[in-house]
């Protein structure tokens, strides 16, 4: 549609502010250039019939002047003049809050008026807003932009072009935002394309929050589950995105002990302790504009757990022995294998740290809770032993059917996760002859993943006794079959993660869900809890 279309029964309504330079002169020459709010009521072919003119009590006169100029070229348009009372117009709250009450308070009239704004005149803030409003049905106007025209100092009317903010009308730009979607996913996923439904529903949603938040992130797993990986993927997210500009910091809290944890963390004093001979920064202060991943957080203790909260509330913290606050302005990743919820019962974890961490938290499933993506793990293992080694290692069909077959059946158990998949993979791509793994190798292999998976089989039951311990005696789980007992230790961990018993049904039997085999989670979970004399309010 051309600028000079529209529907014959609606008037035209333009608002726009006063440009107290480009607008203004006087005398004869005033006419011998070009002004953007005169030139916007003087096309032939786009007639203003209401200009809404905003303007600052300092530019009245102005004001006159435009007006009485506007009348000459285009004697149909009336011009209300409006005074905005606006002290900073580069301050955006302000002259946000100024316009918006003037939507808020403006009587439209879509049946009988179209409406545009003026996006030329007025400061870059204010056309800033005039764009979000637009956005938003606050206005329910078009933004119009005018401009003299190129290599012409005579043409005072120069061009005008309307900026149609319905987004679906410009398929490149959408595309290029999916694009730039799909980057970032791929990013948090090291570029495997995972085919778990649940899994890249999650990446999604840390991709949408690693955007927009800079509130702490929590992930959970068991080890070997990639969360060291996922955290410093954010981190590369939000760097390429221009949104950090300080280091990515990593710290094992396991690894943190003693008198030195506290120092490590958030630095000291010279003197501050014996064998401080120098002062020290700290991994707080270093990590100053950027990301702070803690990984198993419930390992850290409670002085440092008590220090680490104000410090992440304020950005402020007092390092070891000294009386004058420092200032840090980081991001907080927490990673951690534990329930840190049963911690936080049990005293080991404070209750308001785990509140000020638990807003965002994805819970990353082991390798053997996610079959389907073991193949293209596979792969990324392959690919990633080329780039280490320059050697190029593959498969022979038996082998590979044989090694996938065994790595997503009943057998693979991947206590390890992706952590002994890797060490898998590289062991028999070290030892494939001329590049290509046969069936014996993968059988070796196999052997060698029976041996120290069983190998891990006592510390799993004592694991087990640890979940089930201050709930069942240990008469009573020794009575459980080792089936149910592995089934349970799992039911009764999902069970402490959650908050809800729905939640906990719904992460429990997502599958026979989409079946619509379930339709009642949460009364399922509690019979099966039953069994066994359990109630969701004891775990």
């Amino acid at each position: 549609m051309s600028q000079g279309e529209r529907s014959a029964s609606r008037r035209r309504v333009a608002f726009g502010f006063l440009g107290t330079r480009l607008d203004g002169g006087r005398g004869p020459k005033r006419w011998e250039r070009w002004r953007p709010t005169v030139a916007l009521c003087s096309a032939e072919d786009f007639a203003v019939d209401r200009l809404e003119l905003l303007f600052d009590a300092s530019a009245r006169s102005l004001v006159e002047l435009v007006t009485e100029d506007i009348g000459a070229v285009s004697p149909r348009t009336t011009v209300v003049a409006r005074e905005m009372k606006i002290e900073d117009p580069w301050d955006f709250e302000e002259v946000f809050g100024v316009l918006h009450d003037l939507a808020l308070g403006y009587p439209f009239d879509t049946e009988e008026e179209e409406y545009l704004l003026h996006i030329t005149t007025g400061t870059h803030v204010a056309q800033i807003c005039w764009f979000l409003l637009a956005e938003s049905r606050h206005f329910p106007a078009r933004l119009v932009q005018t401009s003299p025209s190129a290599g012409s100092s005579s043409d005072v009317v120069g061009s005008m072009r309307i900026i149609d903010l319905d987004l679906s009308r410009y398929d490149r730009l959408a595309a290029r935002f999916a694009e730039e979607h799909r980057e970032g996913v791929s990013l948090l996923k090291s570029g495997i394309e995972t085919r778990n439904e649940e899994f890249n529903h999650r990446i999604q949603r840390i991709e949408q929050v690693s955007l927009v938040s800079t509130a702490p992130v929590l992930l959970q797993g068991p080890t070997g589950a990639g969360k060291t990986r996922l955290a410093g993927k954010i981190y590369e997210l939000r760097q390429r995105r221009r949104l950090v500009d300080g280091p990515f910091v990593e710290v094992n809290c396991a690894t943190l002990r003693g008198d030195g944890a506290m120092s490590t963390l958030f630095g000291h004093r010279r003197g501050a302790f014996t064998g401080a001979v120098e002062s020290r920064g700290g991994l707080l202060r270093r990590a100053d504009g950027g990301v702070l991943f803690l990984d198993e957080v419930g390992e850290l203790g409670l002085d440092e757990q008590a220090m680490l909260l104000p410090a992440m509330e304020t950005g402020r913290f007092l390092p070891v022995g000294e009386d004058r606050e420092v200032e840090s302005n980081f991001q907080l990743i927490a990673g951690t294998n534990t329930d840190l919820g049963h911690a936080a019962k049990n005293g080991k974890f404070r209750e308001d740290l785990l509140a000020r961490i638990n807003l965002w938290t994805f819970h990353l499933p082991g390798l053997a809770e996610r079959p389907e993506d073991i193949a293209p793990n596979v792969d990324f293992e392959l690919e990633q032993f080329r780039t280490r080694t320059g050697t190029t290692v593959r498969f022979n069909r038996e082998a590979r059917k044989r090694y996938l077959g065994f790595a997503t059946g009943p057998e693979g158990l991947w206590p390890d996760n992706f952590r002994g998949l890797n060490a898998s993979i590289t062991r028999m791509a070290t030892l494939a002859a001329g590049g290509r793994i046969d069936l014996s190798l993968v059988e070796e292999e196999l052997r060698r993943l029976r041996q120290h998976w069983g190998a891990l089989t006592n510390s799993t039951q004592r694991e087990e006794q640890e979940v089930f311990k201050g709930l069942l005696e240990p008469e009573s789980v020794a009575a459980i079959d080792p089936f149910d007992r592995v089934q349970l230790a799992y039911v009764v961990e999902t069970c402490r993660r959650c908050s809800t018993l729905s939640e906990a049904g719904r992460h429990l039997f997502s599958e026979s869900r989409k079946a619509r085999k379930s339709r009642n989670d949460s009364d399922r979970l509690r019979k099966y809890l039953a069994k066994f004399g359990l109630e969701f309010s004891e775990l």
